[in-house]
């Protein structure tokens, strides 16, 4: 492997050694320059490659998370290095959402919203301890407790709030599970060959909020309260 001079030969000879397969020898000399690779090997790696460093956050900051969230990406901590400078506004034009902050029932529907509206491949990044499980508001009549009840969560971000390196981390993250998927593993990349997936319910918005995903859970627990409230009666009338 070919020392670094400064324009980026490490990543280059890292990114041949992942492909190369082991069973087939290559020159020392020229392992530099040549992998030896099955051609979906080859096609996941480019295909991997060009996602992980051209992901478009869609910014969602909600409360102090989103100060870190700022911080992340300007000068000092430079998310840029990670392709991942440009933050979108508009759900339309961005791939991974960066939920930095406490979700609250009237927000929790909008951001629903929004994520229907992304195309796929999409990710989500749950960022703070409020945005994981509800935070030191968790008991709160009207804050959520977790993000992953009502959308899927593909990296959380623990901290209150987390630091700039942290949310970095977690961009790494990311890139990691990205790596992983394989355009010949349906499972991995479901957006192909099935078509766009359903859409997630929106949340339904009354004295409190629900998943309708949940109707028939909350139609036993409402039967079983019933049964209890009339039992006492039933009681009454046999005495």
């Amino acid at each position: 492997m070919s020392q670094n001079n400064g324009n980026g030969n490490n990543h280059h000879d890292d990114f041949l050694q992942e492909l190369h397969n082991p069973d087939v020898p290559v020159p020392e000399n020229m392992r530099s320059a040549v992998a030896v690779t099955s051609f979906t090997k080859l096609l996941d790696s480019i295909y991997n490659w060009g996602r992980r460093n051209s992901i478009w956050p869609m910014a969602f900051g909600l409360a102090c998370c989103a100060i870190e969230m700022i911080a992340t990406a300007a000068s000092r901590f430079d998310q840029a290095r990670f392709g991942m400078e440009v933050i979108r506004a508009s759900p339309r034009q961005a791939d991974l959402m960066l939920v930095s902050g406490t979700v609250t029932k009237k927000m929790i529907v909008p951001i629903v919203r929004l994520y229907n509206q992304m195309p796929e491949p999409k990710y989500v990044l749950a960022m703070g301890a409020c945005a994981i499980g509800g935070g030191p508001f968790k008991e709160g009549y009207n804050v959520v407790s977790g993000i992953d009840k009502y959308i899927p969560v593909d990296v959380y971000v623990p901290g209150c709030p987390p630091t700039p390196q942290a949310l970095l981390h977690g961009l790494i993250m990311l890139q990691k599970k990205i790596d992983r998927q394989s355009l010949g593993n349906p499972n991995s990349t479901p957006w192909y060959g099935r078509g766009p997936g359903d859409e997630v319910p929106l949340p339904v918005l009354g004295p409190d909020v629900f998943d309708p995903r949940q109707v028939h859970v909350l139609g036993r627990q409402a039967k079983a309260a019933q049964a209890a409230a009339d039992a006492p009666e039933a009681e009454d009338t046999t005495a």
